[in-house]
Formats: C-alpha cells, sequence, structure tokens
C-alpha cells in the first residue's frame, strides 16, 4: 500500500501569474509526516520568506496527529526551512530583491518517499487583470461549448 500526499492550492492561479516554478523539500518533524500522510495539512495562506541566506516556508499550517503526544509549545504554523540546491536560492533571492516578486508554494506531495513541495515564482495581478483573464476563460468556454454542438456558421 503507498501513501499518498497531495495538498494543493488552486487560489493561487486565480491571483498571481507564475514566472517559474521549482521544487523543493522541506524540513519536518516526524509527527508532521505522519499528519500529512493523514491528509492533515494547509498551505492556503502560505509564502515563503528569506532569512539570513536561507528560505523559509511561513503558515504551512500542519496539525498534529496526534494531540495527546505532541509538547504543548508545538505551533502547527512554525517556519520550515525550504531544502534547495544553493544556485536557486540564490536566484530566487535575486528575484525578490529586484523585481518586487514573491515566492509561494502551489503543491505539497510526496516521491520517492519524500515529502517535496513545488514552489513558484509569482508576480500578483491586479483587479483588471482578474477580470480580464475571467472573461476570456469564459469566453472560450463558450466557444469550445458552441463549436461542440454543432451549432456554428462557418
Amino acid at each position: 500500500m503507498s501513501r499518498k500526499i497531495d495538498i494543493f492550492n488552486r487560489e493561487i492561479f486565480h491571483h498571481y501569474e507564475i514566472l517559474e516554478k521549482f521544487e523543493a523539500g522541506v524540513e519536518l518533524k516526524g509527527f508532521e509526516v505522519q499528519s500529512l500522510f493523514l491528509g492533515r495539512g494547509s498551505i492556503k495562506a502560505s509564502y515563503v520568506s528569506r532569512v539570513g541566506d536561507e528560505l523559509y516556508l511561513v503558515n504551512f499550517k500542519i496539525p498534529a496527529s496526534q494531540p495527546k503526544n505532541i509538547a504543548k509549545d508545538y505551533d502547527e504554523n512554525r517556519r520550515r526551512r525550504l531544502i534547495l540546491h544553493r544556485r536557486e536560492i540564490n536566484f530566487l533571492v535575486n528575484q525578490l530583491n529586484n523585481l518586487g516578486l514573491t515566492i509561494v508554494p502551489i503543491r505539497v506531495y510526496n516521491k520517492n518517499g519524500l515529502i517535496k513541495i513545488e514552489i513558484a515564482l509569482v508576480k500578483g495581478l491586479k483587479k483588471y487583470e482578474k477580470r480580464e483573464k475571467i472573461k476570456k476563460r469564459d469566453f472560450e468556454r463558450e466557444r469550445e461549448r458552441t463549436l461542440k454542438s454543432g451549432k456554428h456558421k462557418l
């Protein structure tokens, strides 16, 4: 029986324009891994911040798998260190400093027995850009619907 983790944040695609994606490891405690395998965890309000020359995932909510066995001072929203190659960290830090971009997590999953997190370098969308995106998506959906139904004229 293979255990599977798949936590996804769909809101990212509505609020941001994704420029580049990266795969990172994340430093977790044993009971946090157990909790993720049980399907608990949320990346809705999380983001990546820089502390010194390391990148940390902030607000990645992982509740305790067995609350009675966990220390009373456990913080489910604690900062968790991301594990990336040094050149990737340097690139991301430069992008954050120069262009005013943000790094957000898109997805948490397991790969070859390790827990990975897909992060993206993103640029926030303005309200009018979001509206344009919705209009374009609705237009494409309507166009596909009319083409499938065969009610179009050439």
